[in-house]
Formats: structure tokens, sequence, C-alpha cells
């Protein structure tokens, strides 16, 4: 950590310190946006439900009905409807678009963006509507015009990032979203449990109280690195090259531990959203209490059904998105083998079961993640603002460690090139 900083303040590497400065230009320019409200419109009080994890997302934009109040969100529901078409073959043309390289790629990722920007009008119309009741049409169509503008700028500035800056752009904007939210939230959380009114002993045991918030939420942060890094590696040979010999490298599958990042949270908020928009809709009011007490997460009903379709949801994208069939046809086709399991159904056999296995563990975590600050808040009674763990959390932490890697291997490249430079 300390040598890698060390090089980046490297006289050589000004323009790598270049980089990283319009970043987080860009990213301040993505916080400062947060707090512009859309004229003529109110703050949102109470608690989101389903719209929590985009308000988070947002930097709590959402609740202040920013400019960015959508953010990015409506682009990363667009990737998903994409990444499925490409996957589940309901649509030859996207899984042809797949296969062709990066022309293909760009075009899916033209596609894509439209996809994001259509579905932000569509967002924000149901917004305006949902937190706006009594507004005429015309005021509905300005506030998701405003909305609409505010996501193509966030895209339009993720991509300057990434192009000129450090990372993935429209990764990291989430990332500072959900940071900017931090100070409010341990401030929130030392006012509520620490009251200077009070008398002593209960001042000095709302400190300790405060001290153990602090060092979970670390430790916390500390066993989502350890999630994040984990992977199961199959041993692989291949036929062409000799393992024994001094100095060659074990090949390896990995597994990751948790392969399906938070995609699983974000299908089962977005399903457990729909009766909640039909509700906000039709305005019936033995629907709408049906919707409270058994569709809502906070609730017992609710929160199973929360937990089983994250688990559901984590168990069949990881195979969406590593087919075991497909490894092992890949693995023939290049003369590779798992050591003592045959190529073809046995090789693909072995790693569903490992995937299996695997995936379990995983979403497990995941579920255990998204549970906590739900049982969090029921348990202490604390704002709901103030939350330990969270997919928001795990957003932050996949980020941070993605990014690091990004600058580790762009400074490990620079220094390659200049001891080739000396040898010559």
């Amino acid at each position: 950590m300390f040598a890698t900083l060390k090089q980046i303040f490297a006289p050589t590497n000004s323009d790598l310190r270049k980089r990283i400065l319009f970043t987080l230009g860009g990213l301040l320019i993505f916080v400062v946006g947060t707090g512009i409200k859309v004229p003529g419109t109110p703050d949102i009080t109470g608690n989101l439900g389903f719209l929590e994890l985009i308000n988070v997302m947002g930097g709590g934009s959402l609740k202040r009905f920013s400019i960015f109040a959508l953010g990015v969100s409506p682009y990363i529901t667009a990737s998903i409807i994409v990444q499925l078409l490409e996957m589940i073959e309901i649509f030859p043309y996207f899984t042809e678009l797949s296969k062709e390289g990066p022309v293909g790629r760009r075009k899916l990722n033209q596609i894509t963006r439209y996809l994001g920007i259509a579905m932000a009008f569509i967002e924000g119309y149901f917004f305006s509507f949902a937190f706006m009741p009594g507004s005429n049409a015309f005021d509905y169509i300005y506030f998701a015009t405003v909305l609409t503008a505010g996501t193509a700028f966030c895209l339009w500035l993720g991509d300057q990032i990434t192009q000129k800056g450090i990372g993935n752009g429209v990764s990291l904007m989430i990332m500072a979203g959900i940071i900017s939210t931090l100070p409010t939230m341990f401030t929130t959380a030392f006012t509520s449990l620490v009251s200077f009114d009070a008398e002593t002993t209960a001042i000095i045991l709302g400190i300790v109280k405060f001290a153990v918030f602090v060092i979970l939420y670390f430790l916390i942060i500390i066993g989502l690195v350890y999630v994040q890094e984990s992977e199961r590696r199959i041993p692989l040979q291949y036929a062409n090259k000799t393992t024994g010999s001094y100095g060659s490298e074990q090949s390896f599958l990995p597994i990751k531990l948790n392969t399906a990042g938070v995609l699983p949270v974000i299908f089962a908020s977005s399903l457990l959203a729909i009766p909640s928009t039909i509700a906000a809709f039709i305005k019936n009011e033995g629907f709408s209490s049906f919707v409270n007490n058994y569709l809502n997460y906070s609730k017992p009903v609710g929160f199973l059904i929360y937990i089983a379709l994250i688990f559901f949801f984590g168990y069949v994208w990881t195979f969406i998105q590593l087919k075991p069939e497909d490894v092992a046809d890949n693995l023939k086709k290049n003369g590779g083998y798992i050591p003592g399991v045959r190529p073809g159904s046995e090789t693909e056999e072995y790693v569903s079961k490992s995937l299996s296995r695997v995936t379990i563990v995983g979403t497990i975590l995941l579920i255990i993640l998204a549970a906590l600050p739900i049982l969090f808040t029921v348990i202490t009674k604390l704002p709901s603002s103030v939350s330990i763990g969270g997919t928001g959390l795990l957003i932050v932490v996949g980020v941070a460690l993605e990014t690091y890697k990004q600058l580790e291997g762009s400074l490990a490249t620079r220094t390659y090139k200049k001891r080739r430079g000396r040898v010559r």
C-alpha cells in the first residue's frame, strides 16, 4: 500500500497523478450534483423501502429529489437486461453481437445506453407521479425530463472518468455516492446513542455503544475484502504443456465465492418493487395493506420472501454467467483437463458440483449482508439511515479493490517498461 503511494508521488509519474486528480474532480462534480434539487419538488420523508438501494447508490439524492436522483441506476438496469438477452438467447441478435468481438461490444454498449436513457425517463415519470401526487401531466413530464438529463450527464461524466482518469467511471460514481452518506450516518449514530443531557453513566455507556458500532462496521469491511478475494481454484493441465518443468506455473480455473456480486439483491428488490408500484398507482386500500404487511421486507413474511429471492437469483445468475457445459467444451477444445477427471460430461459434472457448493456459501454470505441492515434497524431501533453491512458496503469494497488493482497494474507496467529500456 505505502509502496504504491510512494510510486504514485514519484516525479516520473506526473501523468498518473493528473489522471487521479481528474477522477477526484469528476467525482466531486457528481457529489455536488446530488445536492442540487429539481425546482418545485419537496424532500421525500419516511422510509423508501425497496427504493432505498437506489437512494444509497445515489448518495441520498432520491430523498432530496435532486437532478441526479436516478443517478446511473437506469443504466445498470439496462445493462442487466442486455446481459440477460445475451446469455439466455431469447433474441439471437444480441447473442451474435456478443460473439463479434470489439465491434459487437460497441454496438451492445450503444444499445444499453439508449435503453438506459429510455428507462430513466420512464422511472422519472413514475417517481414523479408517486412522490408528488396532485401535479398535472405537464409537471410530471418536466420532472421526468430533468431526471433523464441528470442520468445522461452522469453517464457522460462516467465515460470521461473512465477515459481520462483511473478505474470505471460509473462504478466509481456509485461508490462516491455511497461514501458521501457515511459522515451523516456516523453523526446520526453518535447523536442517537450518546445524549449529553443524561447522567454520566449513560453518557459513557452511549460512547461505548458507538465505539462497538464503529468496530463492527470496520470488521464487516475486513470480512467483505476476504469474501471478494476468496475463490475456489480447480487445478488444470494441458496436453501441449509440461507441468513438471522448472519454473512452470500451475494453471487454475478460478471460481469466485461471490460470482453474482450485488445483482441478486437488485433483482430481489426490483421484483418486490412491482406490487408496491402497482399499489401506488391503483390506490386500493385493501391491496396496499396486503403489500405493506406481506410484501414489505421489513415485515417477517416479506423478509423471508426477500431472502428466498436473493438465494434463487444468486444461484441462477451464477450458473448463467459461468456455464459448466461451456467451461467443459472450452477446456476440451484447448486440450485442457482437470487431473483425475475425464473431459466432456464428467468435467461438466465436476465443475457444476464445485460451482454449486461455492455458490451456496457465497449466496448465504450475501443474504447475511443484505439482511444485516434490516435486522439491525429492528433490533436497535436506530433510524433507518444508520445501518451495518448492506449491499452498498459490498459495492464500495468491490469497486475499491478493482480500482486499486488497476492502479497497481498501471504502475507495474510502467516499472517493467523502465527496466526494459535500461536493459536495452
